[in-house]
């Protein structure tokens, strides 16, 4: 089988990469590179993976990637709240126009197709056990904050639009705070950031008071969900929930990764108000029902956090020994004077993407 992946040299795509090379099928990777990553694919030496650089939303680039292609993965994305509060107009482009070309030729071609959506179109509703028909509850349009999780939203609507009167075989995976290998803490992801302060000594900056929850899931476990939907026709025209419902405080969280590191690291807060600038808003809490992924694939996300986080610590220190203490540094410096290093405390949603994502990641990389 010839699989495409958007993004597929982020966080999340690198892994859905490695899984369908594991299992012998052709990969095609579209990605700009603007957040993915070279390094995530470096260890792939093989004729059956095809690397195109470029964005989505670039013809040439875009049209070589559809040859042949029997199953897309749309997983490219702005990533990260602090991208989106930066570069709005950016954000808008990519997550709407991105997803739209894809669907539409998706479509032309009939290719079945799952898009990676972010939990975060839950907005404001923080009831325990959001499930897939659960309320969007969203902030006002002059608080840009939203303006990610509306744009995904519209992404969500544009699917299954296409779903219904064009029959694009298609699925819509919320994602919830996916984490582990190869997650940056840049953007706003804040297991990784933890670990990297918790490693160098630093102090975990918490932001508020630590008790907003999250719950965190292991990158394997959407990968595994991913490629499930990406099989199952009872999931056609079905938006899913992926997501590890076992609720973390962001408080606790930095204590058991301060724990599990064994570091001296001190614990401080810091306002949302000094984080983001005024009038920034976050949710206390987001906890999915996945029941209907077990019904639709017989799988939920079980990793427990300390197993992810091990994951983390041991990438991190791999990574620390190949490049050296100082390049390790270089890297933090680097992410510093882009303006987002440090500010991972307040477990906003991600992957991913990265990004596929915000603050977990959550969501898919790469454009």
């Amino acid at each position: 089988m010839r699989v495409l992946i958007t993004g597929g040299a982020g966080f999340i795509g690198s892994h859905l990469v490695d899984r369908h090379l594991a299992e012998g099928d052709e990969v095609v990777v579209i990605d700009d590179f603007s957040t993915g990553s070279r390094a995530n694919l470096a260890h792939h030496s093989t004729d059956r993976l095809t690397v195109i650089e470029g964005r989505v939303e670039d013809r040439p680039s875009f049209d070589r990637a559809f040859e042949g292609a029997q199953l897309v993965y749309h997983l490219a994305a702005t990533v990260g709240v602090f991208e989106v509060l930066r570069r709005p107009l950016d954000a808008l482009r990519t997550n709407l126009k991105a997803s739209e070309e894809v669907f539409e030729r998706s479509a032309e071609l009939g290719i079945r197709t799952v898009f990676t959506s972010t939990s975060e179109v839950y907005g404001k509703n923080d009831r325990d056990g959001l499930s897939e028909t659960d309320d969007s509850i969203f902030g006002s349009t002059s608080v840009a904050r939203w303006l990610y999780a509306l744009s995904k939203a519209t992404d969500e609507f544009m699917a299954l639009a296409y779903f219904r009167e064009r029959g694009l075989p298609i699925t819509v995976a919320r994602l919830f705070n996916t984490t582990g290998s190869r997650q940056t803490g840049a953007y706003g992801m804040v297991a990784p950031r933890f670990v990297r302060q918790a490693l160098a000594g630093d102090p975990l900056i918490v932001f508020g008071d630590g008790s907003q929850t999250r719950c965190f899931t292991n990158v394997f476990d959407v990968v595994e969900s991913l490629v499930r939907l990406g099989r199952s026709d009872a999931a056609l025209g079905e938006v899913v929930n992926i997501g590890q419902p076992s609720e973390i405080s962001i408080q606790a969280l930095a204590e058991l990764i301060r724990a599990q590191v064994g570091s001296s690291s001190t614990i401080e807060h810091l306002d949302y108000n000094s984080a983001y600038g005024a009038g920034f808003e976050d949710m206390r809490r987001r906890v999915p029902d996945v029941s209907k992924l077990r019904r639709l694939t017989g799988f939920v996300p079980a990793t427990p956090l300390a197993t992810t986080i091990d994951q983390i610590i041991a990438a991190i220190r791999a990574e620390t020994a190949a490049v050296g203490p100082a390049g390790a540094a270089e890297s933090r410096g680097s992410a510093e004077r882009s303006g987002v290093a440090g500010r991972a405390g307040s477990g906003l949603d991600g992957s991913g993407l990265g990004g596929p994502g915000l603050g977990g990641s959550e969501l898919p990389t790469g454009r």
